[in-house]
């Protein structure tokens, strides 16, 4: 019976049939596709080569992008990649992967759709896939130098791959059984196949990366020997550490962090693990989070056959157009919709998650749905309004939520490594760390952040490791350990 303000009572909310996902065969193929040529080359043909490129200041590489889309425009394919190598190490990692903050910095977006650069750079990286120049450079010299990197994600990758050409030795260290980091195990196939992963790692080894598998630094081997058998050292090991939502039941079976989820189902696609721990097929997902990795869980949980797919977000919906806080050339807050999303499922706004809730008898340890209200705000706090609560049923809850920061992985202890007070891995204005020699990368010193940003803090790390070993340096370093925002005017 529903109590007198209409709500349904807790065991009527959770045992109500949810609408089902449409049944259909989903593989983990990528599901983008390719942009015609036609249409390529009209886009990069909208480039007006501005006298003043804020797409530059939009992305954190400094693509020369009026410059690539204009070789487009002339059919120069080969050219145009050769000017996009020049500041991106991976633009088939790009291509795929970042929102393109240089889009909502295009002069053209003042008062008409931006040109889509970030397709733009796609095709240019399927260009090369297809038998562009994907020649291996090492070094015509090498140096003395030999340097360690730890973590395989985009930001060390980018850092080797520039001293490795600067003619230093370079090992790349890796707890997981294979390179990539996140971009291997984190992001489903669907968005990047993994052979797109291992053409570029066939190009590095060729150029004399070396990549060491399966070792784990602080455990396996310590941070003060590595220190001792190598002249550098670079911290390059991702916010990894997920943020918690520490609400009753959150012990309760069934709750995992999205990560969980995601990197056990990647090997499973991958063949490395035979079968799921954590199984989505019958069963009623919620996912807390709106973001990307929110995304990637709706999209691999309808693939596994989940009958309903419920996202939770805390906050309101995004606007479909710029808001006055988010003025061009700004990267502006807008509401998305991924093919993860026109997939199926159901996504809701202003909801605050209140508890989890618990079955009975057997079932008295697991999951079986979440109290959630509408979200008010208060003092400039999101609560759960009082009296708006109402249980949605769920058999698996996924919690992606971000991230806090990198672990601290006997950093601290065997290293003396400093954290900053937002628990990132404090460096200076070279990326070194109060470690003489220990530098720091991408998401571990900065937080959890784009890919662009973390390919551009490895090629800026690279360039003051190079000076830090030779007393001087010719490699580029488009951005500051400090510059935190996505775009400036």
């Amino acid at each position: 019976m529903a109590d007198p303000r209409g709500f349904l009572t807790v065991t009527e909310r959770v045992t109500q049939p949810k609408r089902p996902v449409p049944i259909r065969l989903m593989d983990y193929k990528e599901v983008t596709e390719r942009q015609a040529a036609g249409t390529l080359k009209s886009q990069a043909g909208r480039c007006m080569d501005c006298g003043v490129p804020f797409c530059h200041n939009g992305c954190p590489l400094g693509n020369l992008i009026p410059e690539f889309n204009d070789l487009v425009y002339k059919d120069r394919m080969d050219d145009a990649a050769a000017r996009l190598l020049s500041t991106n190490n991976f633009p088939e990692l790009t291509g795929k992967l970042c929102p393109a903050p240089c889009e909502a910095s295009c002069v053209l977006g003042i008062n008409q759709p931006a040109v889509t650069i970030k397709q733009v750079e796609a095709e240019l990286a399927e260009h090369l896939m297809d038998g562009g120049d994907f020649t291996p450079a090492p070094p015509a010299r090498h140096t003395e130098f030999r340097v360690a990197i730890v973590g395989s994600g985009p930001a060390g990758l980018a850092a080797a791959q520039q001293l490795t050409r600067a003619g230093h030795t370079v090992a790349v260290y890796e707890r997981d059984e294979a390179i990539g980091g996140l971009l291997r195990f984190g992001i489903p196939d669907f968005k990047l196949e993994k052979h797109v992963i291992d053409r570029r790692l066939e190009q590095m080894r060729a150029e004399g990366t070396i990549f060491r598998t399966g070792i784990e630094i602080g455990k396996d081997i310590t941070w003060t020997q590595l220190r001792r058998d190598y002249d550098a050292v670079i911290v390059a090991t991702g916010a990894t550490v997920p943020r918690e939502l520490p609400v009753p039941g959150r012990e309760l079976g069934g709750v995992h962090h999205a990560m969980e989820f995601l990197t056990e189902n990647n090997r499973v696609v991958a063949g490395l693990k035979s079968e799921r721990g954590i199984d989505a097929a019958g069963k009623h997902v919620i996912v807390l989070g709106g973001g990307d990795t929110g995304s990637d869980c709706i999209g691999t949980a309808l693939r596994q056959g989940a009958a309903s797919v419920t996202t939770l977000a805390i906050g309101k919906q995004p606007g479909t157009e710029r808001s006055e806080n988010h003025p061009w050339p700004m990267m502006p807050v807008l509401f998305e919709v991924q093919s993860s999303h026109e997939e199926g499922g159901e996504r809701t706004y202003l909801a605050s998650t209140v508890n989890f809730v618990g079955g009975e008898g057997s079932k008295q340890n697991t999951v079986i749905g979440v109290t959630v209200a509408e979200t008010e705000f208060v003092a400039g706090k999101r609560l759960p309004k009082p009296g708006t609560e109402r249980v949605i049923k769920a058999d698996l809850v996924l919690l992606a939520l971000g991230f806090t920061g990198p672990e601290d992985s006997g950093l601290v202890e065997q290293v003396s490594t400093e954290f900053d007070n937002r628990g990132n891995v404090a460096r200076d204005g070279y990326y070194m760390t109060n470690a003489d020699g220990v530098f720091a990368a991408g998401d571990s010193g900065r937080g959890q952040s784009l890919i662009v940003w973390a390919i551009a803090e490895g090629r800026a790390c690279a360039a003051s490791v190079d000076k830090f070993l030779m007393g001087s340096t010719t490699l580029p370093a488009p951005v500051a350990p400090t510059d935190r925002a996505i775009s400036i005017i």
